[in-house]
């Protein structure tokens, strides 16, 4: 996909005039390949079934940004929710949140207070939260967020994600890694400037590769989330020449996307998960989806010809 293109998409992913127009159109757009539905009970529906395959799961409720105390309160409980229906169903899966939608950019301690709710309830039931890592305006805070309450709740609860297309992740990982941390590796989804972050795919390859490598080598646990078989095949061989057990890491893809290869995987005996949001606020998810993949695009496209 052209740089425009993705561009383009990324800024419409924030553009409210086209969200209301999108979303109008959602079940003519594909939507159900990328967000499975609007409820808890459609996630895990479908949780079960890749379970059954040998597929574990993190479930994200969709929603970002939000402008008022009122809807991060709103926010929090949900995942409240999640973390018990999760646990009262059994299915092997974790939570995934993203700080901005509880709270971060109306105050940092309501925020940190939301996520200490969430992770009580998530230590008490023996589950694991993740913090998905959002654009580079707010990735200080996050950081910063993420080593108060690593203190608190070990590795075992809380994880972070971490982006290869920023040129301080390197430094952030080694900042980190005295918390010997969980860590899911994602290329980056947001649109940043080339003064913090890479353009170049092969760099952000690179990086990506190097921070793995580097994680797994300090005897950390790494979430390889990605869906560049490339990428994939090469920490294959690297975990395999040295001796990294499979029990360190897992690889990760999200739904609707190279569904087979994951399956493969599993197959092959690696541990592999899915992320899974629901709920109806998917607007910049699904944008982002497309801007990231040119095969999503072509995808929707060609769905409508076969109405």
């Amino acid at each position: 996909m052209s740089t425009l293109m993705r561009k383009t998409l990324l800024g419409m992913s924030k553009n409210q005039t086209m969200e209301r127009i999108v979303k109008r159109l959602g079940p003519y757009l594909g939507t159900r390949r990328f967000v499975p539905g609007e409820q808890i009970e459609d996630a895990i529906a479908r949780i079960k079934e890749l379970n059954a395959e040998g597929v574990m799961a993190t479930v994200d409720h969709l929603g970002e940004f939000v402008t008022s105390r009122s809807e991060a309160e709103a926010a929090t409980e949900q995942a409240l929710l999640t973390l018990k229906a999760l646990d009262a169903s059994g299915v092997e899966s974790y939570l995934s949140v993203k700080l901005t939608q509880l709270g971060l950019d109306l105050d940092e301690r309501f925020c940190e207070h939301n996520m200490r709710r969430i992770l009580d309830e998530a230590r008490k039931l023996g589950r694991f939260v993740r913090i998905d890592i959002e654009d580079y305006a707010r990735n200080e805070k996050t950081l910063a967020l993420f080593e108060r309450l690593i203190q608190d709740f070990g590795h075992e609860t809380i994880g972070l994600a971490l982006q290869s297309y920023l040129y301080k992740t390197e430094a952030d990982l080694k900042r980190l890694s005295v918390w010997a941390p969980n860590i899911r590796f994602v290329k980056g989804a947001y649109q940043e400037s080339r003064e913090v972050a890479f353009s170049d795919k092969k760099d952000v390859d690179q990086h990506y590769i190097r921070l793995v490598e580097s994680h797994l080598l300090a005897g950390h646990y790494a979430a390889i989330a990605t869906h560049d078989l490339a990428i994939i095949e090469t920490l294959k061989s690297f975990v395999n020449s040295h001796g990294i057990p499979r029990t360190q890491f897992e690889f990760q893809m999200l739904y609707g996307i190279r569904s087979m290869s994951l399956l493969d995987l599993a197959r092959q005996g690696y541990r592999t998960r899915v992320y899974i949001p629901y709920g109806d606020d998917w607007y910049g998810y699904y944008m982002r989806r497309l801007a990231e993949r040119p095969e999503n695009v072509m995808f929707i496209v060609k769905s409508w010809f076969k109405r």
